[in-house]
């Protein structure tokens, strides 16, 4: 019943999806289709323990300390991804290993909740086993449907270096319904995880986001362990919020600061902060508890992409880029 309801609003992939793939000959090396080819790009496909295959692509940075594991977000697939998980790794100076859940993109299956979790794990053992990644040299970053397997997996490891949450739900039900307590039916129960996450999270959320209230991110923050200084996006919608400056110049300081261990928590920092935040929380609007939609949440997806990789090219960031 559970991976019913979860099939039911909480997962949209692109059809058809946004790429394809080939194998190389000669080398027989992985490659994507309908993208620019990338050097630095590994492609790859994953079994998971729960038997489905999965493609994810790692981003290499040549003389990068810290590798983000990003989960992207709903009605999107690492076609559309592609550009920006390129760009992030060059800005902020990081690897970056990005995977389609099952069902999603390339990948095999239905997508589910469990598999969710088993494409995260796969992903996080192939970044240990194939290239060496410490777990406290990992990142963990979830957007949206994202930070349920994000926090999954976070909630289970105590070494791990930090986590992002971006536009993060509290269960999905909640998304939907203001239930004030957890339901054993109810999927991705972020609520009742992140207090046992033991590294820094940062939480980003756009103040206007249509599909997952604000408030969410906001008690997802209040919640947290270590608290690192939160972003509220003042006007930021749901898929929108790479196209704000403030957005790269906070994560990628919070990424400097875990980098070179100069980090401070809100619960290192003067009171003020928090109760400035909370005084900030009291004032976002009712939550409106909308479903995200398929078709124009991946429109706006695939336009934020490019207006991120425009915007961070560009000589000049201190004005936000037109999303048309």
């Amino acid at each position: 019943m559970t991976s019913s309801v979860a099939a039911k609003f909480a997962f949209f992939p692109p059809d058809p999806p946004s790429y394809g793939l080939m194998v190389e000959k000669g080398t027989r090396k992985l490659r994507m289709t309908e993208v620019v080819e990338k050097e630095n790009i590994d492609v790859l496909r994953l079994k998971t323990k729960r038997g489905t295959e999965i493609v994810a692509m790692y981003v290499k940075k040549r003389g990068a300390k810290l590798t983000l594991l990003y989960s992207h977000g709903n009605a999107a697939d690492i076609g559309q991804m592609y550009d920006l998980f390129d760009e992030l790794s060059l800005i902020l100076e990081v690897n970056l290993m990005g995977y389609d859940y099952s069902g999603y993109g390339q990948s095999t299956g239905k997508p589910s909740e469990e598999n969710t979790y088993a494409d995260i794990e796969a992903v996080y053992e192939c970044l240990r086993e194939t290239y060496g990644v410490k777990e406290e040299d990992i990142v963990l970053y979830g957007q949206s449907v994202g930070s349920g397997p994000t926090l999954e997996l976070a909630s289970q490891l105590s070494r791990l270096r930090a986590v992002v949450l971006h536009s993060p739900i509290l269960s999905g039900l909640r998304v939907m319904y203001p239930v004030k307590r957890t339901y054993w039916f109810d999927i991705y129960k972020n609520i009742d995880k992140i207090p046992l996450v033991q590294c820094p999270v940062l939480v980003i959320h756009g103040t206007n986001d249509d599909v997952v209230d604000c408030s969410h991110g906001k008690q997802l923050w209040e919640l947290s362990k270590q608290k690192y200084e939160p972003l509220w996006v003042d006007g930021g919608n749901h898929c929108d919020l790479e196209l704000y400056p403030e957005y790269i110049k906070h994560l990628k300081s919070f990424i400097s600061a875990i980098e070179n261990g100069s980090l401070t928590s809100v619960k290192q920092m003067d009171g003020a902060l928090g109760r400035q935040k909370t005084d900030q929380g009291e004032k976002l609007r009712t939550s409106t508890y909308h479903r995200e939609k398929s078709g124009g949440s991946t429109d706006k997806r695939e336009r934020s992409q490019k207006n991120f990789v425009y915007a961070n090219n560009s000589s000049d960031h201190s004005e936000r880029k037109n999303m048309t």
